[in-house]
């Protein structure tokens, strides 16, 4: 038989050197086999059973070439039954469970082997592999030492004993991360820690735990679910899925993993802080709902804000949250603070299409159209639909329409104003901008009045007349010239209401004009004498 190689730790007691079987995911084999340990000496046993022990080993050599790990832990098992004190068979089957993935077991069995002879340094190698794949740095430290202590140039040993150092720097790095809430960096140092602990429960978990407070839901149910599946009662993998499903927005099942995960694990403190957010998390929101729908919008606006006191963490369920306290404040007539609160829903996320429709119609409601047209273009680009489409095709008139000359503002009037209403606007402002009172003032003020006269000419042209009016509230007169004022004259407008061969008279001190005419005019349309003539303070 060939030499053994004296820094094999994976392979069997017994076999000569050969191509390793491929082992489990994330397990290091390094070479397998290796011959018999001539220092390793064999407890005393009857004959006969040392004989069907090595028969058993023999076989179990066999199934283990052929890569068939539960056969050759059956023969292992049958040789340990047979000779219970030769650290060898424990050695072999520890070597058979790590390439299974069962390293607890495999921990159990070097463990025993090395109680059977301390000097067993295949033994120990194996323990602080098992440690190490397990998490347990410090643990798999002391094992390569007690190596290196049997074999100071054993380099299989050095080089494990530096990645058990490597892991203790990765934890110590995400510990604190995780308490500067450095998510994504204890992510990283969990994959590096997890490269060469693959085993480790508490590093997936760890890991998984901020995959969820990083939004990254499905990553990190799919890492709880695989603990889960070899581990139904691994009461931190409960947690991590009632986190994620908590953080979706899904309270109800929440609560019943934190509770699954409390009664695996009774003092599990984070398990018992997020069922207990959950749970008040929902019957806030709950509250809130309800004096919504009582129309009792200030009771409501102050429960939404309660709400989101519970959990700043919970991202989806505090953007409709927000949502929520936006749509109360446009109820209450703060449209300010409803886009603002709109505005916090779609920082958390982005994707929320009720929020951008509700910020819209805030926008409409106080003529902030270019922000409306943004959000509406926003909303049909995620979602084409017929309503989304009609929205934005508004919003875009809208704000067409408010680029041109605002007649209701000219003259002054609400967009309800009646017939009655805008002809005595028309002949205010008609009086308060005509040329003739300015003529003593700078030609600056003089072209100013002037502008001002033809625009309050141009408004009661269009919102005198019915037809010009209605195509003017919608909008059509933006798709033609129809109502071009190019050749307006606003004193024939003038004239109409003020009468006289010209239709024009002067403000001027020394112009003629008969006084009993003037003062008919003002008190029949209403004026303010101070408005018409700059005189005192008084209605007529």
């Amino acid at each position: 038989m060939p030499s053994p190689n004296p820094q094999n730790t994976c392979g069997l007691v017994g076999q000569t050197p050969m191509n390793p079987p491929t082992p489990c995911r994330g397990y290091r084999a390094g070479p397998v086999f290796h011959g018999p340990d001539k220092n390793h000496t064999v407890p005393p046993e009857s004959e006969v059973l040392l004989m069907e022990a090595e028969g058993f080993k023999e076989k179990g050599n066999t199934f283990y070439i052929k890569k068939d790990y539960s056969e050759a832990f059956n023969y292992y098992t049958k040789a340990i039954d047979s000779c219970p004190k030769n650290a060898s068979y424990y050695g072999n089957r520890a070597a058979t469970l790590m390439m299974l993935c069962r390293f607890r077991e495999a921990l159990e069995d070097s463990q025993q082997a090395v109680r059977l002879d301390d000097c067993f340094m295949k033994g120990h190698l194996r323990e602080g592999k098992c440690h190490l794949s397990l998490g347990n740095a410090m643990a798999a430290s002391r094992c390569f030492q007690k190596v290196l202590q049997l074999e100071p140039s054993n380099s299989q040993a050095q080089q494990e004993h530096k990645n058990a150092a490597a892991v203790l720097e990765f934890e110590r790095m995400a510990e604190f991360g995780f308490d500067k809430r450095d998510f994504r960096k204890v992510v990283y140092c969990m994959d590096r820690a997890l490269g060469l602990a693959s085993a480790c429960h508490r590093f997936k978990i760890l890991k998984a735990e901020c995959l969820a407070l990083l939004g990254r839901y499905p990553e990190a149910q799919s890492v709880a679910s695989d603990i889960l599946r070899m581990d139904s009662t691994n009461g931190d993998a409960l947690y991590v899925r009632g986190l994620c499903l908590y953080y979706e927005d899904c309270i109800d099942k929440a609560v019943q993993f934190f509770v699954q995960a409390l009664r695996m694990a009774p003092d599990h403190e984070k398990a018992r802080l997020a069922c207990r957010n959950a749970k008040a998390l929902k019957a806030k929101k709950e509250e809130g709902n309800q004096a919504f729908k009582d129309n009792n919008f200030e009771a409501a606006y102050k429960l939404y804000s309660e709400a989101l006191m519970i959990d700043p963490n919970n991202i989806k369920t505090n953007a409709k949250l927000y949502c929520n306290r936006g749509t109360v404040g446009a109820k209450l007539k703060k449209p300010d603070q409803a886009i603002e609160d709109c505005t916090s829903a779609i920082k958390l996320d982005s994707t929320y299409i009720k929020a951008y429709l509700r910020r819209a119609q805030c926008y409409m409601d106080i003529e902030q159209y270019e922000e409306a047209v943004r959000d509406y273009e926003k909303v049909y680009q995620t979602e084409k639909t017929k309503e989304h489409k009609h929205l934005l095709k508004t919003a875009q008139l809208e704000l067409k329409k408010s680029k041109r000359k605002d007649y209701y503002k000219v003259l002054g009037v609400g967009k309800n104003a009646t017939e009655d209403e805008i002809k005595k606007a028309y002949r205010k402002r008609a009086l308060m901008h005509h040329p003739d009172r300015h003529s003593a003032a700078t030609s600056e003020v003089q072209k100013e009045e002037e502008k001002k006269f033809k625009e309050v000419g141009e408004a009661f042209t269009v919102l005198s007349d019915p037809k010009k009016k209605t195509r003017y509230d919608c909008g059509h007169d933006l798709e033609d010239d129809s109502n071009n004022m190019g050749d307006f004259d606003a004193n024939n407008i003038f004239r109409t209401f003020f009468g006289g061969p010209t239709g024009r008279f002067s403000f001027e001190s020394n112009q003629s004009f008969p006084l009993d005419i003037f003062i008919f005019i003002v008190y029949s349309n209403c004026i303010h004498f101070n408005d018409s003539v700059g005189g005192l303070p008084f209605d007529l």
